[in-house]
């Protein structure tokens, strides 16, 4: 075998919002040896790569994909046959050339992602080794702190709670599986307390619960009660944020509960929280073009928190570089179809690691069975992974491989451990 792409193919499939994706497989000297499957988001930054759709009505609601389909079919199945499978800057450095906008608007960052994740799984099959281990190499893998959405809010689900996620991170265990089983056990405990107080609903996009609530600070309260009702102190277990502010934010300012909030009135409003709550992250809490207001909160409090930019940086390095410069963030939400290929990910996430700042894989809410990001979180040695609730297959099949990927990967160590 000479490990050279020898075609690709590309269809429509399902995410789990039952919205159409993109599916693209990678053969190598005739074999089928690599496929992957493009996530979708919900609430999207304006700055990410375009997700290119049909916009017929009549067609899955104006959400089909076939453009995209038909591009990894006619144009990027020609570019790549003939390249070494495992050379993936190559790989996407042609692709990238090949659309020649900033944004992925040619050919559509779903189809470009798509044929860069599918030519990464065929290079690791092709050299016979696990997905992690072809990412990470030399250095070895890293379990990542899982941080589990097991409250919704905001575009992930239909009630009056404006923060968008309220998760649980088990950052003070030993292991992966031990860190998984107590964020799975505050998942069921929260639920019960949910049921205790009837309020046990419908649960989001990302498989957590969504209650309506009086306010934000509700869903802070039943995060505590959960997590000391599955017997753990909030020592052991913290709560991570995503308030993806973004959604909320007007011309006069952030609309929450009712009132117009500055961005000096949002860093109070953090900062209290902080005082009264076992926070660790917070994601996304100012808007993705408030520089001022992120510069602010992590001066003040960026050594008490961590301080997450996803729209602010939506995976892209000249976005973050502007933030490094400001102080803005103190780590970057990693999402790979922000930016659209592998390799400008590894850039990204390679510039903020090399800033003193920490990277968090991400999926999107609109995900599938693909497990792509867990081998990446593991790979790179990210630290932090975030993928939903224990709940939802979409969700389930990640913490499966990385329950399957800890057999062979032991270190594991969190960033929020003293």
């Amino acid at each position: 075998m000479t490990g050279h792409i020898s075609g690709l193919d590309a269809r429509m499939v399902l995410d789990s919002r039952g919205q159409p994706t993109v599916e693209v497989d990678c053969f190598v000297d005739g074999s089928l040896l690599g496929r992957a499957i493009v996530p979708s988001g919900a609430s999207t930054g304006a700055y990410e790569a375009l997700e290119l759709r049909d916009g017929e009505n009549n067609l899955y609601l104006g959400k089909g994909v076939s453009q995209a389909v038909n591009n990894v079919k006619d144009h990027l199945e020609e570019a790549l046959v003939g390249l070494p499978v495992d050379e993936q800057r190559i790989i996407d450095e042609v692709m990238i050339e090949l659309d020649g906008t900033p944004n992925k608007a040619n050919l559509g960052a779903n189809a470009m992602l798509g044929a860069s994740m599918a030519c990464l799984h065929a290079g690791a099959a092709f050299h016979e080794l696990p997905l992690w281990k072809y990412v990470g190499g030399v250095a070895g893998g890293l379990m990542p702190v899982p941080m589990l959405n097991i409250l919704n809010g905001g575009a992930h689900a239909v009630s009056n709670v404006d923060v968008q996620e309220f998760m649980v991170m088990p950052h003070g265990f030993d292991s992966f599986g031990e860190g998984l089983r107590a964020g799975v056990e505050t998942y069921h405990a929260l639920k019960a307390e949910l049921k205790k107080d009837g309020l046990l609903g419908g649960i989001g996009d990302e498989g957590g619960f969504a209650p309506n609530l009086p306010a934000n600070e509700d869903g802070l309260k039943y995060m505590v009660r959960a997590i000391e009702g599955a017997g753990y102190s909030t020592e052991e277990i913290g709560i991570a944020l995503d308030v993806a502010s973004t959604e909320f934010l007007k011309d006069d300012g952030y609309h929450m509960e009712g009132r117009v909030l500055s961005s000096d009135d949002m860093v109070e409003m953090y900062g209290g929280w902080l005082d009264e709550y076992p926070i660790l992250s917070i994601e996304d809490g100012f808007g993705e073009d408030d520089w001022r207001g992120w510069a602010a909160f992590t001066k003040v409090y960026g050594h008490r928190v961590q301080t997450v930019g996803d729209d602010l940086f939506v995976t892209q390095s000249e976005r973050l570089s502007q933030g490094i410069e400001l102080g803005a963030a103190n780590a970057m939400l990693v999402k790979l179809n922000q930016v659209g290929t592998v390799t400008e990910t590894l850039e990204a996430m390679d510039l903020a690691s090399t800033n003193n700042m920490n990277n968090v894989v991400s999926h999107r809410s609109g995900e599938s069975e693909d497990v792509t990001i867990a081998d990446f979180a593991v790979g790179t040695r990210a630290g932090q992974i975030k993928t939903g609730a224990p709940a939802r297959s979409d969700r389930v099949a990640k913490y499966n491989q990385l329950l399957r990927i800890s057999e062979d990967v032991h270190e594991y160590r969190s960033p929020f451990n003293r």
